[in-house]
């Protein structure tokens, strides 16, 4: 399929003060549509100026929520290339998303096709401070006006950009996490390994709390047993144990995190021992009291690696390296973040150019 483009006649003044971009604030010019419709498939695919989406009040995404994305970037190395970080992954994940949601596939080939083209349109967007980079958002919804519990047959692919500021503009330091006991975020078999917004909104609840009481993010625990770590807010996690480093298994209620998996085959390329199984917030604890428990850092798109500096684990407090970024993370992010930017060798081909 041929692309078709109609650029802005009022281009937005972007962002002079790129410290002060935030994080999904600020949008680009033009964003990329294409239209599903039962019997013809994917069609119609273009990029246009960004603006609103006309829905009818009974469109199915309102409703009952058939809808699932993604999140990527692309960063500015030093000479000004385009880079991106395993955008195949990312478009292999919304695919499993999408079959899980009973949404009709998406060429694969063709929607890494349609983001590189939206990117280089709105390239000059893409922020060159330290740390700053441009967020891609892809995403699928279905628009039927048909207020009816079934599988949309009229659905929307669409993709949006957005500058995006230093995740830690005051450097990378470690945060405090409340291990949450109340609430539960998904159970196997249920939608807790795609990226689907339902997912998100039942963590609202927990996360407000957490953040009242002056946590970062909340750490989930399996929605059965309610004592096996799953993962924290938008992070998967890790725990370096007596040199081991440990990472809960995908069993099914877990995202599937690209950086998660980047960090798991950087760290082995190392020598270190990487074990993916369940691992109890009761051995944590115990691991901590005996010393053993090194370090604890979360891996995800927006944050790259993050430290954990402390976790809530009712009524105790559990330091982790007296508060402080341990060894392996600070290399893991060093690393990772220098291959995205284009600052170290990729000796995985992970990047992709523009």
């Amino acid at each position: 399929m041929n692309i078709s483009m109609q650029t802005t006649t009022a281009p937005k003044p972007k962002p002079q003060d790129e410290s002060k971009l935030g994080f999904g604030q600020v949008f680009t010019d033009h964003m990329f549509l294409m239209n599903y419709d039962e019997g013809e498939g994917w069609h119609d695919p273009r990029i246009v100026p960004y603006g609103k989406i006309e829905l009818d009040p009974a469109a199915m995404c309102l409703h009952y929520g058939q809808e699932v994305f993604e999140g990527l970037k692309a960063y500015r190395s030093a000479q000004g290339k385009v880079l991106f970080f395993r955008p195949e992954q990312n478009m292999q994940r919304l695919n499993k998303s999408c079959e899980r949601l009973c949404i009709p596939m998406l060429d694969e080939d063709f929607a890494l096709e349609a983001m590189k083209a939206l990117v280089n349109l709105d390239q000059d967007w893409i922020p060159r401070a330290e740390g700053t980079s441009l967020y891609i958002r892809p995403f699928v919804f279905a628009i039927d006006p048909a207020v009816g519990v079934h599988p949309g047959k009229h659905l929307i692919f669409a993709i949006i950009l957005s500058p995006v500021g230093a995740y830690y503009p005051e450097g990378i330091n470690p945060v405090r996490i409340l291990v949450e006991t109340t609430y539960v975020r998904a159970v196997r078999g249920g939608m807790g390994n795609v990226k689907s917004a339902g997912n998100y909104a039942s963590s609202l609840k927990a996360q407000g709390e957490a953040s009242k009481l002056g946590y970062s993010q909340v750490m989930w625990l399996d929605a059965i047993e309610r004592k096996y770590i799953e993962e924290v807010g938008a992070m998967n996690v890790f725990f370096v144990v007596d040199g081991e480093v440990i990472t809960p298994a995908l069993e099914g209620s877990i995202l599937p995190g690209i950086t998660r998996l980047s960090s798991i085959e950087l760290l082995r390329s190392w020598g270190l021992t990487v074990t993916e199984r369940r691992i109890s917030i009761d051995e944590v604890a115990a691991a901590a009291a005996a010393g053993t428990l090194e370090e604890a850092f979360g891996t995800g798109t927006a944050v790259v690696v993050t430290p954990i500096g402390e976790l809530k684990v009712g009524q105790e407090d559990v330091v982790i390296n007296n508060g402080r970024i341990g060894a392996v993370t600070q290399r893991l992010y060093d690393e990772l973040t220098g291959i995205q930017w284009g600052r170290t060798p990729d000796t995985f081909g992970w990047v992709t150019p523009l």
